[in-house]
């Protein structure tokens, strides 16, 4: 039996990936997100990042956990504080640190 099935192209824009996967993860856009707002919200960064907001909080717990960055109350707020020094935990990019991974997305100069 031969198929009718017709292939239709992929009509996204130049550069949106088909598959819908890309090369950093919802850690890294937490991160990015707390670097460009200090202040934003747990809804402010799911909104941006395209998950929950359970799963916000989850990724921000699990990046305070490992030392990146440092939860600061301020009455019913919360501000965030990035350890640029931190260096990132994949054996193949330990020898970069979030505050040079950061500095290569936002266009900013690392510090020092």
């Amino acid at each position: 039996m031969i198929s009718t099935h017709t292939v239709q192209k992929a009509t996204k824009p130049m550069g949106e990936s088909v598959a819908g996967w890309t090369f950093f993860s919802n850690y890294a856009h937490v991160l990015v997100c707390l670097a460009k707002n200090p202040d934003a919200r747990l809804r402010d960064i799911a909104e941006r990042v395209g998950v929950t907001e359970r799963t916000a909080l989850r990724l921000v717990t699990e990046i305070e956990e490992a030392g990146i960055i440092r939860r600061v109350k301020a009455g019913r707020r919360n501000s965030y504080v990035i350890n640029s020094g931190a260096h990132l935990r994949h054996p193949l990019e330990a020898h970069c640190t979030i505050g040079e991974l950061l500095a290569m997305i936002l266009d900013i100069p690392a510090a020092s």
